[in-house]
This record gives C-alpha cells, structure tokens and sequence, in this order.
C-alpha cells in the first residue's frame, strides 16, 4: 500500500468515525484514536458489504456504502464504549 492510500484510509476513517459518535445519543467514553481505529475498520467492512451486495459501484457518491459505513462505525463505538466502561 502506498503512503496516498495510508492517508486516504485515515483521513477517511475519521470522517466516518466522528459520523458513527455523532449518531449515537450521549456522551462516549473513548479517545480520539479509537474512533479513528473503528472508523478504519467500519470504513472497510462496509465497502466490502456494499460490494457484496451489488451498491458499491454507482456515478457520483455512494450514499447507501456511506450509511452502511457510519452505522457500522456507530455499532462499533457503541462496542468500544461499552468495553471501556466493563473494565
């Protein structure tokens, strides 16, 4: 992988992280990076969903790839919360 696509895998799973924190009601209890570690992994998963499902590749934005991405990162913060609060 390339340095652009380290960036680029960064930059948006903090887009999609902060997107998934904001969905959820109340305050959460995680740090920055961990936002940015589940907006990565959302951000992934759901491109992998939305190709398995036939939406991925559309002109324009992919909104239905955007909303399955921000409720998995919310699903996922909601995880992480969760987790930190238990231990």
């Amino acid at each position: 992988m390339e340095i652009t696509g380290i960036i680029t895998a960064i930059v948006i799973g903090v887009v999609v992280g902060v997107l998934g924190r904001l969905v959820l009601p109340g305050r959460q209890h995680i740090g920055v990076l961990w936002t940015i570690v589940v907006g990565i992994a959302a951000a992934l998963i759901g491109t992998f969903i939305a190709a398995g499902i036939g939406v991925a590749d559309t002109r324009g934005v992919d909104w239905i790839e955007l909303f399955i991405q921000i409720g998995l990162a919310a699903v996922g913060v909601a995880a992480v919360d969760r987790a930190k609060v238990r231990v």
